[in-house]
């Protein structure tokens, strides 16, 4: 190994096992968080997963040929006169297994402040070593949208497959470049597989947490590399913040009307895009069954059906049912038998309330949502 790679980073020993099925290899996920982090998406995807799921490092990189502490300083614990701890600055890549046991890679920390070129050619170096077999980049950037509309997530790729029916600009577009950008290039030279997914923030909320953005982010990397991620604490947040944020809007008529016209233009955006890109899988409907998966399930519904007559008949061809006699049927007490009420209003709402029903404004913002 060259020198200056050894000093770029240093490999676990033993190295843990990086097997993701018998026909592909692993999934890369690259999050680096500092650029292009609004609603700190892409920090907390990969905080997210590191959290819900188990790991373990398979190389780390050194901070000081990387990371430029003046710019991000390191967060010190002084207690009873003494500096007792320091933040740690951890860049690295650690090896995941989702919740059906499949294996994956993750990339995450702060994206480095020194040596692009070094650092991205080692991470190329470190894919093919462990055969990944995609690597996807995540990305979030504050957008001219509403947080009352689904939340879009574009994507740009060398391989049509990783992007299939998602949302992309096809027009040229020239941005601040980054070090995962970096990274997509020198893969792409090498002839792998590489996809950047960019989730759009409402650009109101682009500086606090926004779960509705990561849930998207890490929703559409599952849907594109196959795994099987715990999003459901994700979706709590998401309800949560829905609630204020619905609070917040309901409070000011001034806001209303801004993110009224943000629906309208995101409306409007959207109906263009589908004109051009009819078979384009919009925000929010990947969750929606295709015309073939429909057809399928119809096919199903007929067959059981045809099977339910058959089995009928043969009951019809045994001959009548035996009927209770005289001594069983005063066996059958009034008290054994379903009111009208419990029979059809088992699982109605109760002590509902006039004062717990949305006025009349809260009730108009809805509907436009």
């Amino acid at each position: 190994m060259p020198d200056n790679e050894r000093r770029m980073y240093d490999l676990e020993y033993p190295a843990p096992e990086v097997v993701s099925d018998s026909t592909n290899g692993p999934t890369l996920i690259v999050a680096l968080q500092g650029y292009a982090d609004a609603g700190h998406a892409v920090e907390s995807s990969a905080d997210h997963l590191l959290a819900a799921l188990d790991s373990r490092p398979v190389a780390s990189f050194n901070n000081d040929e990387l990371i430029d502490y003046r710019s991000r300083r390191p967060a010190v614990t002084m207690d009873n006169h003494r500096i007792t701890g320091m933040e740690h600055i951890n860049l690295g890549i650690r090896v995941l297994r989702d919740t059906e046991g499949r294996s994956f890679l993750l990339l995450s920390g702060p994206e480095p402040d020194l040596r692009w070129e070094a650092f991205t050619e080692a991470v190329a170096d470190l894919a093919e070593k462990f055969g990944v077999e995609n690597t996807i980049c995540l990305y979030s950037a504050p957008m001219a949208v509403p947080h009352t509309r689904p939340l879009m997530v574009s994507a740009h790729s060398n391989t049509p497959a990783l992007i299939n029916s998602m949302f992309t600009y096809d027009s040229k577009v020239v941005l601040p470049g980054s070090a995962s950008m970096m990274v997509e290039r020198a893969l792409h030279k090498r002839g792998s597989n590489v996809a950047g997914f960019t989730a759009h923030v409402p650009h109101y909320l682009a500086s606090s947490p926004y779960p509705a953005a990561t849930h998207e982010l890490l929703d559409a990397v599952a849907r594109a590399s196959g795994l099987a991620f715990p999003l459901r604490a994700l979706e709590h947040d998401m309800t949560r913040v829905a609630g204020q944020l619905a609070e917040q809007v309901n409070d000011s008529s001034e806001i209303q009307q801004v993110v009224h016209h943000l629906e309208n233009q995101y409306d409007e955006e959207l109906e263009r895009y589908r004109a051009n890109h009819p078979k384009a899988m919009l925000p929010g409907e990947h969750d929606m069954p295709s015309g073939e998966e429909i057809g399928e399930e119809f096919e199903r519904f007929l067959a059981a059906l045809d099977s339910t007559e058959e089995d009928n008949a043969t009951e019809e061809v045994g001959g009548p049912q035996e009927l209770p006699t005289e001594d069983e049927q005063d066996d059958v007490y009034p008290e054994d038998l379903p009111d009208a009420d419990s029979a059809g209003h088992k699982d109605d709402p109760e002590d509902i309330h006039p004062e717990d029903l949305p006025d009349a404004e809260g009730k108009e913002l809805d509907d436009d949502q």
